[in-house]
């Protein structure tokens, strides 16, 4: 058993990746980090962990953590993330960090959407931890940057099209709906459930949400060439999920029959994709609790314009679940262990 640890296990996602981690063959959960809550047991704190597992929070150094464990799911919030992973590899540790510190390769993109980088010599080692796109470089990585839920469910969604250069790039124009989990545990008013019940509306509009250029810098990998896009995220009444929908331009006359064949032959080779029946969309109730990516799409042809439609559950496919599957691969263990539970239903 390969002995893991959880760095900041009181969020949403800590206690998903401890509902996974609890029933994973190979692996052992030996230390769970929480300063709010040292010295209570996780299954006090998360009560649906109550007989999976008897750890206790602790707030723990890095030197007594690298006692306690090999491998390390660091889901805090960035700037903790970029204190914390250094000592980390430096005691000769592999890391998935699910903050924003370590996704995006160009230091100053980063600087100027988050804060000045302070480790920026292991970015260019950080593998980015898509599997569907890099799995040959996270299964040779000691970093792994797990991608943020949006883009997740965005770049999954336009890979084929970009790969191939059916769309125009320019024309790329993406809503996603989320879940308030993506908001994250700490009590915030605008999360409430009198705020939330009811309502739906947009926020960060206007290219302002952080993972914009994240998006764009996957997207531009996939074109060849620069990608900027139109993104507006929207937050649902629901506890988790995104449905993430994204337009743009055909290049040429295409039938839907030959891109469905397209996005076929891309993802029957990928455990977590899945392409809908022809003629139906994905939705979040069909994913939640799973590590899938759904995704269905549609020609307009008034337009000429394709709609991508795809659906994940953000702290799963989106966060947690992801993570996972990149430590398997990165310990040479087969990708989907631990993962392999059909989605929620209702």
């Amino acid at each position: 058993m390969l002995q893991v640890a959880i760095i900041g296990a009181s969020g949403y996602t800590g206690v998903e990746l401890t509902r996974i981690l609890c029933n994973h063959p190979e692996f052992e959960l030996t230390a769970a980090t929480s300063r709010q809550y040292a010295g209570k047991p996780l299954s006090e704190v998360f009560p649906n962990l109550l007989n999976k597992t008897d750890l206790i929070c602790e707030n723990l150094s890095v030197d007594e953590l690298c006692k306690r464990a090999d491998l390390f799911f660091a889901a805090v919030p960035h700037k903790t993330a970029m204190d914390l992973v250094p000592k980390l590899l430096q005691e000769g540790k592999k890391v998935v960090d699910l903050s924003a510190d370590y996704r995006l390769r160009d230091v100053a993109v980063y600087e100027e959407w988050y804060q000045e980088h302070s480790s920026p010599e292991f970015i260019k080692e950080t593998a980015y931890g898509l599997p569907e796109l890099y799995r040959e470089q996270i299964k040779k990585a000691r970093l792994v940057a797990n991608p943020g839920c949006y883009p997740t469910s965005i770049v999954l969604g336009l890979a084929p099209l970009l790969q191939e250069g059916l769309i125009d790039p320019a024309t790329i124009i993406v809503d996603s709906k989320s879940g308030a989990t993506g908001a994250g545990r700490a009590a915030s008013v605008g999360t409430l459930f009198c705020e939330v019940h009811d309502g739906f509306k947009a926020y960060k509009v206007g290219g302002t949400h952080r993972h914009l250029p994240e998006i764009e810098q996957e997207l531009s990998v996939l074109n060849k060439d620069n990608v900027t896009i139109s993104f507006t995220p929207h937050l649902l009444p629901i506890s988790r999920g995104i449905l993430s929908t994204s337009y743009a331009n055909l290049t040429s006359d295409i039938s839907e029959e030959d891109l469905r064949k397209l996005y076929l032959d891309r993802y029957d080779a990928e455990p977590f994709v899945r392409m809908v029946p022809e003629g139906t969309f994905p939705a979040t109730q069909h994913v939640r609790g799973s590590n899938y990516c759904d995704i269905g799409f549609a020609i307009d042809k008034r337009t000429n314009r394709i709609i991508v439609v795809s659906a994940i559950d953000n702290i799963v496919k989106g966060a947690a679940g992801q993570a996972v599957h990149n430590m398997n691969l990165m310990c040479g263990i087969e990708e989907t262990t631990g993962l392999e539970g059909a989605p929620f239903f209702p």
